[in-house]
């Protein structure tokens, strides 16, 4: 990324860079059980989780090596969102995660279209990448909805199947209106 993270907006949501004091929520919302199995990630001890929010302030943005948000909703916190370089094909992901408290609200798709926006006209993506555990039927029906398509099926050692998906951010098309919506990988199952 070539320039720091920047704030954003969407109709409801208000993509803030992390500081310091949103640590608790951040760590909140990756203990979260439910959380971790929707984005095929263990659950992980409480002080790696505290070192990852930690990496994100001290690594992440001043090295800017990404663009990672916290989302609020009308001053709570309801998840977390990235845009990075994929290690899985030449590109970059997105990825949005939502407390369950907030899934089912339109929230997980409102994220990921202010995702595909600022990686269309801030960062100049062609295309974006999201990956989609195979037993995440409901964010699958929702990428689906939204314009992603299947790339292929990735298969983790442990035999757990996360489906890639691509979709167009818009970026560069002639008399495009700007990115269709979809959704990633998202512990948001509708």
């Amino acid at each position: 990324m070539n320039a720091t993270t920047p704030e954003l907006r969407t109709e409801r949501l208000h993509f803030l860079p992390y500081r310091p004091e949103h640590e608790d929520v951040f760590v909140g919302l990756l203990r979260d059980a439910e959380v971790c199995r929707w984005m095929g990630q263990d659950l992980v001890p409480e002080p790696q989780v505290r070192e990852l929010f930690r990496a994100i302030l001290t690594d992440v943005y001043p090295q800017r090596r990404f663009d990672v948000w916290g989302l609020w909703l009308d001053g709570t916190y309801v998840g977390h969102a990235e845009i990075k370089p994929t290690g899985n094909v030449d590109g970059h992901e997105l990825v949005a995660a939502l407390l369950p408290a907030h899934w089912g609200r339109g929230l997980g798709g409102e994220a990921v279209r202010g995702l595909l926006r600022h990686a269309a006209d801030d960062l100049g993506l062609t295309e974006a990448y999201g990956m989609v555990g195979a037993e995440n039927t409901a964010s699958l029906a929702l990428s689906r909805r939204l314009g992603f398509r299947h790339v292929k099926d990735v298969v983790g050692d442990d035999g757990s199947v996360t489906r890639m998906l691509v979709i167009s951010t818009g970026a560069g098309e002639p008399g495009a209106d700007g990115p269709p919506a979809g959704a990633v990988r998202a512990a948001d199952p509708v």
